[in-house]
């Protein structure tokens, strides 16, 4: 089993399941996933789950993820987006100043409320679903973390237009920031134009062109592959000797003093921004030590009571 993860370039006028399905037909894979949903008309890093590796995606919440944006105001959708059905145009009569005073709330922990027409499940239904039948239903609103958000331009050439950066969680909703933005200005807006630029590790500059992908031998794209642990820098990391990893890999729990903590979990002695796991504050990549070399075996929780490190999911195939 071919098993790793892609950072593709998504275009436009594809949805990520799109993109999912290329990937399985190059390689011949049925086990494929994405980290991450991007709107059809949204463009950028995609990082694509092969094989073994879509079990990571779960550990991937504490990810940040930076888009480049723009937005038209004096324009109002359905979507909250350029590609839905206009439903107003308002003059615009804010000054710069005041653009920048509107962006100046969006930072650090604030409420966001989900758009309708968005993959969100309520009740076990996609809210686009309800937002195409005509139906409203009740959208409540969640914490997001914005870590940072810079104005690129602001009317340039004198359209009404603004492009921003925004670096933040899991969960945020970018054209609902813009819509925001426009209420506070009076004057509505509408996003025009999303790239995202990076999610967790994976970059923009570093990702792979999806026609490129496309024709690509198995082989040949298996050596743009990260590996399963790769992503997981917010885990800690231990080392133990390859006999114990063995047995660990079997099932057995490893004792700490069977190891060698090479660095500590990000979030053991902080706190996220948002609620995350309790577990990932003492969740571990286990590797063990083969001929010079060290072999990822999977993921462990640390249980203090019995200090002894105990798998989660197992990657290494014995």
């Amino acid at each position: 089993m071919i098993e790793g993860i892609l950072n593709i370039r998504k275009p436009q006028n594809m949805t990520s399941h799109d993109v999912v399905s290329v990937a399985r037909r190059t390689l011949g894979i049925k086990k494929i996933g994405h980290t991450g949903t991007l709107d059809p008309m949204a463009t950028g890093v995609l990082p694509i789950c092969i094989g073994k590796s879509t079990r990571i995606i779960e550990y991937l919440d504490m990810d940040l993820k930076t888009y480049r944006c723009t937005m038209e105001l004096g324009l109002l959708t359905d979507t909250q987006d350029i590609w839905g059905t206009v439903l107003e145009r308002r003059p615009v009569t804010c000054s710069e100043a005041e653009v920048r005073a509107a962006f100046s709330g969006f930072s650090g922990v604030i409420t966001q409320r989900p758009p309708m027409y968005s993959a969100l499940k309520v009740d076990g239904k996609r809210l686009y679903a309800y937002a195409r039948e005509g139906k409203t239903v009740e959208v409540k609103t969640r914490s997001i973390y914005i870590d940072a958000l810079e104005l690129e331009h602001i009317f340039p050439a004198g359209e009404k237009t603004v492009t921003f950066t925004v670096t933040c969680s899991k969960g945020t909703y970018i054209r609902t920031i813009c819509q925001d933005v426009g209420q506070k200005l009076g004057c509505g807006g509408t996003m025009t134009a999303l790239e995202r630029t990076s999610s967790g590790i994976f970059k923009i500059e570093d990702a792979l062109d999806l026609e490129m992908f496309r024709a690509m031998e198995p082989a040949v794209a298996a050596q743009h592959f990260y590996a399963s642990w790769q992503p997981l820098v917010h885990f800690g990391k231990v080392v133990t000797d390859w006999y114990s990893g063995f047995r660990f890999a079997g099932g057995w729990h490893l004792p700490m003093e069977q190891c060698r903590i090479v660095k500590e979990p990000a979030f053991a002695r902080q706190d996220f921004y948002l609620p995350i796991r309790p577990e990932f504050r003492c969740a571990y990549n286990v590797f063990a030590e083969k001929d010079g070399a060290e072999v990822f075996l999977g993921v462990a929780f640390y249980h203090k009571k019995d200090q002894k490190f105990v798998a989660d999911k197992i990657f290494f195939t014995r």
